[in-house]
């Protein structure tokens, strides 16, 4: 086998050989063979194609019959489609913070007294905690998952200044 276009379509993704080695299901050291220029199973090659999101022949066609427009549009769509997964995780996360919030309100309401204290608790404690949460535990594994998305910067929220958003 000859020099292959996998690194290059590897790097277009945004991806790691591991990466590609965990969404193919290829071994690591398979991927940094084929990268090499070694031999591989034909199984192997339409694993790594399908992750690729490309045909197995695509993995071998020079990479200058590619048109550059044609591979910024595709880096554009897939960058588009990672911030829309993202958005929608983030907006999932805040859903699920207010519908537990209104559910506390309603059911607190019987409580008598206590009812305003743990309205107030809930969503300003809770308010703290999702932003935690968030920050500490979500974000990280967004950047992960969305390599080619962004978390849009606070400050640019607050000056209005235009960020990536989902269409």
């Amino acid at each position: 086998m000859n020099n292959t276009r996998i690194p290059e379509l590897r790097r277009d993704q945004g991806w790691t050989q591991e990466k590609l080695s965990f969404e193919s299901g290829v071994g690591l050291r398979t991927v940094q063979r084929l990268e090499a220029g070694q031999d591989a199973s034909l199984e192997s090659l339409a694993l790594i194609a399908n992750a690729l999101s490309v045909s197995v022949t695509d993995l071998f066609q020079p990479s200058d019959e590619m048109d550059e427009t044609d591979r910024l549009e595709s880096l554009d769509r897939r960058i588009e489609e990672q911030q829309a997964a993202r958005n929608r995780t983030l907006r999932a996360w805040r859903m699920l913070y207010i519908g537990v919030g209104i559910a506390v309100t309603i059911l607190s309401f019987p409580l008598g007294g206590a009812a305003a204290a743990i309205i107030i608790a809930y969503w300003s404690g809770g308010l703290i905690a999702i932003i935690a949460l968030q920050r500490i535990v979500l974000e990280p594994r967004l950047d992960e998952k969305y390599p080619l998305s962004r978390q849009p910067n606070r400050s640019q929220k607050k000056r209005g200044a235009p960020v990536l958003t989902e269409k």
